[in-house]
């Protein structure tokens, strides 16, 4: 995929954007949304400029003049790479989608790739991966024929696993990151994958683990029933998700990704023949210095 925009390709509006990113680190949000509105008119079509503009208004209170940026930057990359439709769907200017889109997600990671291990360990205090294998094993199975990391990323999870199991497999979205993941050299195989439309045709696998994954994805109901099929009788699905504290199935969040409620998560999990065996609450990690807290859940699958 051919990467975002960073720049506008003129060296004027690149300089003017400069400029409005220094106002609006001083805290003058609506003059740097000005500046910036002045360095698109040099270059009308930079999507990424528009993104940023949204960004810049919104910070400044003028939300329908943000959404009117965000609108022009959809239009201008349609496959939504900046994420612009769910910037418009948290002010109420659009209606909330079932998930997030496959490009905006798939250029957040490959944008985040060299400094994602460093951000989320040492900054954010992240906690996932240790917490999934503790209730992996609190189930008494401490070894796995095949196991199938989905959103492997840099292989942050699959280090984890890997002691645990004779044949393990990462998927993930971003290539950047698959990179990152082969350099570890763990995996006994990665490949480039999407989640909302995941197929496998290797064995059973007896154990899937989706470590921070499922949060940018609002409805969970094809990944539930994908993985029910897959699964061996008795395999076990260890994932995370944003715990929902308001009402509703599952709402999406300032931060661009979904939170779920536990009962939603339960029901879908029954429905498709998973028995819960282990559903915590725990920090997942920080936000802007705040705790967020989610469910750690394993189910197994029926073993009939």
């Amino acid at each position: 995929m051919k990467p975002l925009q960073a720049s506008s390709g003129d060296v004027l509006a690149d300089r003017r954007a400069g400029y409005a990113e220094m106002l609006f680190s001083s805290g003058d949000h609506a003059a740097a949304a000005d500046l910036m509105r002045d360095a698109l008119d040099l270059s009308p079509g930079w999507a990424l400029g528009w993104f940023r503009l949204g960004e810049m208004r919104e910070a400044a209170g003028a939300l329908d003049a943000a959404a009117e940026a965000w609108t022009t930057a959809l239009e201008l990359d349609p496959r939504d790479r900046p994420g612009a439709a769910l910037k418009l769907a948290l002010i109420g200017h659009a209606p909330t989608a079932e998930t997030s889109s496959s490009a905006f997600v798939e250029a957040l990671f490959d944008q985040y790739a060299d400094t994602f291990d460093a951000a989320l360990v040492e900054k954010l205090a992240y906690r996932v991966p240790a917490l999934l294998s503790d209730a992996i094993h609190m189930q008494g199975r401490n070894t796995f024929r095949l196991a199938l990391d989905l959103g492997c990323g840099t292989g942050l999870m699959g280090e984890v696993l890997r002691p645990h199991v004779e044949r393990l497999e990462g998927f993930d979205i971003s290539g950047r990151m698959l990179a990152k993941a082969r350099a570890r050299a763990i995996y006994d195989r990665l490949e480039k994958a999407d989640l909302q439309d995941f197929r496998y045709e290797g064995g059973r696998p007896d154990l899937i683990v989706a470590a921070d994954v499922l949060i940018y994805l609002g409805a969970l109901e094809h990944v539930a029933k994908t993985v029910a099929g897959l699964l061996s009788p008795g395999g076990l699905f260890a994932f995370s998700v944003e715990r929902l504290a308001g009402e509703g199935d599952f709402a999406l969040q300032p931060s661009r990704r979904y939170a779920h409620a536990e009962p939603y998560v339960r029901r879908l999990l029954g429905e498709n023949g998973l028995d819960v065996l282990w559903l915590e609450e725990h920090v997942l990690r920080l936000d802007r210095g705040e705790p967020v807290v989610g469910l750690i859940v394993v189910v197994a699958r029926t073993a009939a």
